[in-house]
């Protein structure tokens, strides 16, 4: 039989959702059962808190102490990326394979990448604006009218100034 489990101490759930939603509850059951918390619970509070990123996958982080969960939000670069777009919600149900053709301005990308910076390996902010552009390129969008790619090789040759901080 498994350890009892401790009620005061800290334990952090990791798990992929689309914002706006409820999980299901046979996914959510196995990973916050065990620590004494209703899945319905748990899920309304990771809707509550995932308005803002309707209709996107997000991850979620759940910090549980005291059987109480607190849900904070883990954004990708890709659906930081697809917020900048501000496409309208759509439902995941019936359009697949959606093309983000639409044009995000470089300041967006470099706001972006001081978000994804933390998280990143890269050891400048040049280096992450890149990373966030490689992404840009894999979903479809473009960068001040021109494509991800084209910019990338302007910050490599030092044609383009991306700020230190």
């Amino acid at each position: 039989m498994p350890p009892k489990f401790d009620p005061n101490e800290e334990k952090i759930v990791i798990l992929r959702a689309v914002g706006g939603e409820v999980p299901a509850a046979a996914s959510l059951a196995p990973k916050v059962g065990p620590m004494g918390l209703a899945a319905k619970k748990v899920g309304d509070d990771i809707m509550k808190n995932t308005k803002a990123w309707k209709g996107l996958k997000i991850t979620v982080k759940l910090t549980v102490k005291n059987r109480q969960a607190a849900v904070s939000v883990l954004p990708s670069a890709s659906s930081l990326l697809i917020k900048a777009l501000k496409e309208p919600p759509r439902d995941r149900k019936k359009v697949k394979n959606i093309k983000h053709d639409g044009n995000i301005p470089l300041e967006d990308v470099i706001d972006i990448a001081r978000t994804m910076w933390p998280s990143s390996m890269a050891k400048t902010l040049a280096l992450c604006t890149k990373e966030i552009l490689g992404t840009a390129n894999s979903i479809g969008c473009r960068v001040n009218g021109e494509d991800p790619t084209d910019i990338q090789e302007q910050i490599q040759n030092g044609e383009i100034e991306i700020p230190e901080k």
